[in-house]
């Protein structure tokens, strides 16, 4: 048993009336300890769960953010001279369960406009249990289970697009994974995983959220982390997937801007409709598939409106109008099909 911890542990865990708030400082030693297992099962489930009861202070998810760094094998993106600057994606570790994702065709729609694209995720993890990202792809015959952290390096620098399997390329964080299922509740490290960066190098990070005081901690970590470029969107089961059937609301940080608040409704724009109920991964990977092939699809309208947003949103068009049009003339062309046969050959060359 580590004593240090138990200190750290008490200071969070004696309740409503005398528990106190960690330092960042403290959050990251503690995090550290658990992740390199100097506390004990004990000790680590009855921090998660006493931090999720008390919610944890912008100042403790910088503390976790700092100990992911201080222990993690990155991506670099300096080793090729990306012509727009790399995004990474945040999205829920736990997956969907609700309404079927379009972000790998929001991602391919980036990925043919040239903008440098960083995923990040696990498997199949409680407590929701929904698709994660990395399966998908798998369905899409791109599995990025197989890579070595070199090889995802190789596949980045070649394609534009990383991502960062956690339970291969952060071994010691996935330790962790056991204990959402123990507990039964979403520890606070699924609320960091949104934040957090797997790339070395500055980048514009793009954030799902659900409730609007977690979009609150958001801008208060990246402050304290001195992180200026960011996005928060308030997406389909904390993605970053915009809805089709209600206004879609983000914030924007940029270096030397004022924060900013984007209020965006599909229906003026025609392409409200309703968000895919989700029944299946053979479901979820057949409209993909009608998409990818130009058919008519229930996801259509939402691979647009997304596609669109993000190409507007991030510069490759001048107005988001222009971003629609790009998007669905991408997929009538059938451009979404031709990448992605692109990324699944360049992938048979670096999995291991």
């Amino acid at each position: 048993m580590s004593n240090e911890f138990r200190e750290l542990l008490k200071k969070i865990g004696s309740g409503t009336h005398t528990s106190k708030n960690l330092s960042r400082q403290e959050t990251a030693i503690a995090i550290k300890m658990m992740i390199q297992e100097e506390a004990t099962p004990a000790q680590i489930g009855a921090f998660l769960i006493a931090h999720r009861i008390k919610r944890p202070t912008p100042a403790e998810l910088a503390g976790i953010l700092d100990a992911y760094d201080q222990l993690s094998n990155k991506l670099s993106a300096t080793a090729h001279n990306f012509p727009k600057t790399p995004v990474v994606f945040g999205y829920p570790y736990d997956g969907r369960s609700r309404t079927v994702p379009v972000s790998p065709l929001t991602m391919l729609i980036l990925a043919i406009a040239e903008v440098p694209l960083i995923l990040h995720g696990s498997d199949c993890l409680p407590t929701k249990y929904g698709i994660p990202l990395v399966q998908i792809w798998q369905d899409l015959g791109i599995d990025f289970t197989k890579f070595s952290l070199p090889e995802a390096q190789g596949f980045l620098q070649k394609t534009g697009f990383g991502f960062f399997y956690v339970p291969k390329h952060f071994p010691l964080a996935h330790k962790l994974t056991p204990y959402r299922e123990q507990i039964g509740k979403r520890p606070t490290l699924s609320t960091a995983e949104l934040v957090w960066s797997p790339l070395q190098e500055d980048t514009l990070q793009i954030s799902g959220f659900v409730h609007p005081p977690t979009e609150e901690r958001f801008a208060e970590t990246f402050k304290l982390r001195k992180t200026e470029n960011y996005t928060t969107v308030k997406g389909l089961e904390g993605s970053c997937d915009l809805s089709c059937n209600r206004t879609a609301i983000v914030g924007v940080s940029r270096r030397g801007q004022e924060f900013t608040r984007l209020l965006i409704n599909p229906h003026d724009y025609d392409l409200n409709g309703h968000d895919l109920t989700l029944e299946s991964p053979t479901q979820l990977n057949q409209e993909l598939i009608k998409v990818l092939e130009g058919k008519n699809s229930a996801i259509t309208s939402a691979a647009i409106f997304n596609g669109g947003f993000y190409l507007w949103h991030l510069g490759v068009c001048s107005s988001i109008e222009s971003g629609f049009a790009l998007a669905e003339e991408m997929i009538v062309k059938l451009q979404l099909r031709d990448k992605l046969n692109y990324l699944q050959k360049a992938a048979l060359s670096f999995s291991s």
